[in-house]
Order: C-alpha cells, then structure tokens, then sequence
C-alpha cells in the first residue's frame, strides 16, 4: 500500500493539472470501490473548480469550490495519471481507456486525470470541506510527520510505559500519521534501534533521535519519486526509484550497509507484518 512519500508525489504530480483549475467533467464508471461513492458524486464533482489539492497522512484531499472536499485513497493497487496536459508537465496523449479506469476527470485546461485500481481497494468520497477533518477517517490521525506537531517531545510522550514493539507504536497512525512498514524499516535501521525494543523502554533520548531521522527518510523517499515494488506510479506514469536505496526493506540475508558490521538483514513478523533489521547493530 503506498505510504507518505508515494502519495505525497503523487499529489505534487498532480497539483500543476488540477490546483486551479474546473472539473469539465466527471465521469464514474461503476457504484463503488472499497466502499459505494457518494450519492450523485459525478455530478457534484462536474463544473466545480479545484482551490487546493493537499494531503493529510495517506489521503489527498481535493478543495472544492463548492464547499466539498474529494478525499482520495489509493489503497492496494491505485494510480492517479495526468494525460494531455497542456502546460507540459507531462508529454502522454490520453490513452485508451482501460478495464480497470473507474473514475475520470477532464479539466478544462486539456488535462485528464485517471483513476484506476485494478483491485479495488481505493476509496472516494466527499465532505464537507469546513468539517473534513471530523470526518472518521481524518479525525483519528496523529500529526504529520513532516509537520511542526510531530516533534521529540510528543514521541517521548506517546511511547511512555507503552510495551508494544517500537515497529508496532510506529505504525499506529494515532501517534504519527502517514507511516508504513517500509519507512519505519527504513528508519529504525538508521537510528540502530531494533524492532523487537518496548517501545516504552527506549531511552527518551533514543526516541528523540527518530524524528529527525523519519523526517529524513521520509523527504529522501520523495526525492526519489517513493517506493515502486509492484503497483505504484507516479501521475506521470512512472515508477518511483528509492526502493533502490533501501538499507533493510526487502533485503533478508543480504550484508548489512552499516560502516563496519559483518551481520546479515533478518526478516522476521511482527502483527503480520514483515520486520526487516541487522540484529548485529540494530539493538
């Protein structure tokens, strides 16, 4: 499932197509995905001009005119492609029209935006723009981890006399919004801290350190575009290139990269999840 980064690029591809610019028109391709659209959605969307696009942990969330805001998850398998932009953002004719393509919008500036989700695990919806952040999905999160919220005190915080695994209170989107299990892999790898640690018995000097290093990795991974393993794209259509940086996510048995340790990368699950970490320096 794409995490931070990959949505956040997908976003900024999609900001020169939309931000500003009218739904010339909206076109829904079926009655549902994970769960029913809304009632009459291609409608409310036709005619309506995008004020802001934006991103809250792994939703883009776009700022209607008309007072609603379209919430977009991308779930297993979705893409958002930009075609026939006329400001030279992108160089793709629009295509044929795909299977799997279950929502469209044409901009009135040429542009057209393509959802498709082959498994159907993405999810649309709109709110009601003053109050989408009540909404069920939104209101649960934490801060974001690139926002001024998310800072060593607030983490120090949130793991004090937790006994879940450092990986696990990590993942919980209540303490941080926006993290997945490759980046969290990624960072507790730079930090030297195992997976297998109580997170509520890690020093609170430790736990300071991850902030700056998750922001890291998180910026980093969006540099490169975020992490293509199967189905992500960028809205341009391309594959996002930082899974070739990984120090640990999907590298069992390999050497591990630190600077003079000889251990090999482990795998182990954790909530179902896959772990990947040096046992040797990760402690």
């Amino acid at each position: 499932m794409p995490e931070l980064p990959e949505v956040e690029t997908v976003r900024r591809g999609l900001q020169p197509a939309m931000e500003g610019a009218v739904i010339a028109q909206a076109r829904v391709n079926r009655p549902d995905l994970r769960w029913p659209f809304p009632n009459r959605m291609a409608d409310r969307l036709t005619g309506a001009r995008v004020n802001q696009l934006r991103r809250r942990s792994k939703y883009i969330l776009a700022d209607l005119d008309s007072g609603e805001t379209l919430l977009v998850h991308l779930g297993m398998s979705g893409r958002m492609t930009v075609s026939g932009d006329p400001l030279g953002q992108f160089v793709h004719d629009h295509p044929q029209a795909q299977k799997h393509d279950h929502v469209v919008f044409d901009m009135d500036n040429g542009a057209r935006i393509t959802f498709n989700d082959p498994r159907r695990f993405g999810a649309m919806d709109l709110l009601d723009t003053a109050t989408a952040d009540q909404h069920k999905l939104l209101a649960v999160l934490g801060p974001e981890p690139l926002g001024n919220d998310f800072h060593e005190q607030h983490l120090i915080d949130s793991f004090r006399n937790k006994n879940s695994p450092v990986k696990s209170a990590l993942l919980d989107q209540r303490i941080v919004s926006g993290l997945g299990n490759i980046y969290v892999c990624e960072a507790l790898f730079r930090c030297g801290i195992s997976p297998r640690r109580k997170a509520g018995q890690i020093s609170a000097t430790r736990v300071a350190s991850l902030v700056p290093v998750i922001r890291t990795v998180l910026q980093d991974a969006i540099a490169a575009g975020g992490s293509s393993l199967k189905d992500f794209r960028q809205a341009d259509g391309e594959l996002g290139y930082f899974q070739h940086s990984f120090d640990v996510y999907g590298r069992e048995g390999a050497p591990c990269k630190r600077n003079g340790c000889d251990g090999t990368i482990d795998r182990i699950t954790q909530s179902g999840r896959s772990s990947f970490y040096c046992a040797q320096c990760q402690r």
